[in-house]
């Protein structure tokens, strides 16, 4: 054996020992047999053997009769753990006539206690010594049992997901959680069944599986530790100017086009800091986003790809998830008896991502279960004598479609989304994609489906997309930075809200419910585009990509609009620059917060050129040949 690494403390069984060492010329029972200690009680190390990684794992569908006694790799989705208990290992007695001490393994989940001293001294009197079981002497080992089901693209079609009893003992436990999705390796062993069951099973037994090691397929994002050359890969990409669009154009490559929803679920998946004050307030850190538009807009397929990405990731639907179904559900545990809780969807994504197809299809009284996890969080219960708060920091990604299937023009968009303002304005962003008729992008948008069903892969982006494994070790790297606001962009953001909030009141029909949230927005994301570029401090540019962002989620009803009054990009632009100079009473205008204004309402630095020398030889304004700033020709 290896020497040990670190010296061990007398324990009570040294105690032990020492004392009977001492008593030894007194005592002449030191040769009995039953005064043996058991070497499992001295023995502080343990031994796992690891099954061969050469091959696929088994599902548990695939592990039948024949592995019984075999080593097994089987994998799996964990979903219900027990608490973890003390298994008693070896039981140690004393006698109360002979201070005879006896030593018990036990080797079953069950053992019957010795209840007579079998010591010479004891048969020599014939006396029936009692005996006293010594808790703190006796050996104990850590256990708990666990339930892993098949995955979902294991099951046969037809059937349903068969379920495995694993259990695992000493340094293996805690190390899985409902959720998780794990391979396991270990010994596949029957298990006879106990009392009244016995008599009706006969000769079946059940089975279970003892764990030897446990892997999990995606880390969590505080877990990760990143080997040498991912830590090269990531300074290399960091480094890289355009890192932004790089990652969230490897987001579904396959999916055409929806960059800025691919930048907005980005976003999501590095998320914000959490605050917590000092007097105990906290303010939450995950964004959450809610893709609302015209059937067949891959809304579904962006948010099965967003779960596969996260290492911890919920999918579920709208009417097959009722109320308690994703908050928590208060069950009758099937081996104690006990009224105990079960975690729902929203629970078992705590720190990570709850993704909700069918949106609005869910009924009423079901979706208000989630407005206190959206703000708070949590999940408070009082249920069945069960009063409590769970932990459910999850970021919720929510897909619908509008009220009458398809978003109608003709009514406004309050009528269209048909949520309640309560759940809305607890949305970082609320992204509207409707499916318009456009000969060039509807041509680009089949070529790239044909190609994706000819090749099995996306068209050339001019890189290589990241693999999901590398987008995940560099989400985890920008993850542990905490960006903070400067003191000299608070006036910038709090007079961008304030604009928001006025072309809010100025409006017949809004296309949002700007509230305080919304601002809390604005610094969520930005913090979350600051941890992209691996910085302490939120730059201008994070604000100004938070606001177009925000602009650009309602981007195609600001173009209807538009075309509805009558204006040309040309002279919408115009109107812009000349609104945005009157509210600052300036007749200068640089080229950059020109470039941003513009930007924010889903107009190109093209057609900002052209507005420019169209206005310039009107004689409206002047430019900067080198600067391209302007200077309004005050009439």
């Amino acid at each position: 054996m290896p020497q040990p690494t670190e010296a061990f403390p007398d324990d009570d069984h040294d105690i032990l020992m020492t004392q009977r060492s001492d008593d030894g010329p007194d005592n002449m029972d030191g040769s009995d047999p039953h005064q043996k200690m058991p070497p499992e009680i001295k023995r502080y190390f343990e031994v796992y053997i690891r099954a061969s990684s050469k091959g696929q794992p088994f599902t548990i569908r695939e592990v039948k009769a024949s592995y019984i006694g075999q080593l097994v790799r089987i994998s799996g989705i964990v979903t219900r753990c027990s608490d973890v208990k003390p298994l008693m290992q070896v039981a140690v007695y004393t006698c109360e006539e002979c201070g005879f001490e006896i030593y018990q393994e036990v080797t079953a989940r069950i053992f019957m206690p010795l209840f007579e001293c079998p010591s010479r001294r004891c048969s020599i009197n014939k006396t029936k010594g009692n005996l006293i079981l010594q808790l703190r002497a006796s050996k104990f080992l850590k256990f708990q049992e666990a339930k892993i089901q098949e995955l979902a693209e294991h099951v046969p079609k037809g059937h349903i997901p068969r379920t495995m009893t694993v259990h695992f003992r000493g340094e293996l436990t805690r190390k899985v959680a409902p959720g998780d999705v794990v391979e396991l390796s270990g010994i596949f062993l029957p298990i006879p069944y106990t009392g009244f069951r016995a008599m009706r099973a006969g000769l079946v037994a059940d089975t279970y599986l003892e764990a030897m090691s446990v892997t999990h397929y995606k880390k969590k994002y505080e877990e990760y530790e990143l080997r040498g050359d991912e830590e090269e890969q990531i300074r290399t990409l960091a480094d890289d100017g355009d890192i932004y669009n790089k990652l969230a154009r490897s987001l579904a490559p396959e999916i055409y086009g929806h960059e800025d929803i691919k930048k907005a679920l980005l976003l999501l998946l590095v998320g914000a800091p959490h605050r917590k004050l000092k007097d105990g307030m906290k303010i939450r850190g995950d964004l959450h986003i809610c893709l609302m538009g015209d059937p067949g807009v891959a809304k579904s397929q962006l948010l099965k790809h967003i779960i596969n990405v996260a290492p911890r990731g919920v999918y579920t639907t709208g009417k097959g998830s009722s109320g308690v179904g994703l908050t928590a559900a208060v069950q009758k545990d099937p081996v104690t008896n006990e009224m105990v809780l079960e975690g729902g969807a929203l629970v078992l994504a705590d720190m990570g991502i709850c993704a909700i197809d069918e949106f609005d299809k869910m009924d009423e009284l079901d979706r208000t279960a989630i407005h206190e996890v959206m703000e708070q969080q949590t999940v408070s219960i009082a249920k069945a004598g069960i009063t409590t708060s769970l932990n459910a920091r999850t970021a919720v990604l929510a897909a619908a479609n509008p009220a009458w299937g398809r978003y109608d023009l003709r009514r406004t968009p309050a009528e269209n989304i048909n949520l309640p303002p309560a759940l809305l304005s607890r949305f970082d962003l609320l992204w509207l994609i409707l499916d318009r008729a456009d000969m060039d992008s509807d041509l680009e948008m089949a070529r790239h489906i044909v190609y994706v069903h000819q090749n099995k892969e996306s068209p050339a982006l001019g890189f290589t997309p990241l693999e999901p494994s590398v987008l995940r070790a560099y989400i985890s790297a920008a993850r542990r930075l905490s960006p903070s606001v400067p003191l000299e962009l608070e006036e910038y953001i709090a007079s961008a809200y304030s604009a928001i909030r006025q072309e809010e009141a100025k409006s017949n029909a809004p296309h949002s419910y700007t509230t305080v949230r919304t601002l809390l927005s604005i610094l969520r994301i930005s913090a979350a585009l600051a941890r992209l570029r691996f910085s302490e401090t939120v730059a201008q540019s994070d604000v100004d990509e938070s606001l177009r962002l925000m602009q650009m989620s309602k981007f195609s009803l600001y173009s209807d609009d538009r075309q509805r009054s009558g204006l040309d990009a040309i002279s919408d632009i115009y109107s812009i620059l000349r609104d945005e100079a009157a509210r600052t009473n300036k007749l200068d205008v640089s080229y950059a917060h020109a470039l941003n204004w513009i930007s924010r309402k889903g107009y190109s630095e093209a057609q900002l050129k052209e507005c420019l020398e169209e206005y310039a030889a009107l004689n409206v304004w002047q430019i900067n040949p080198q600067t391209f700033d302007i200077r309004f020709i005050d009439a």
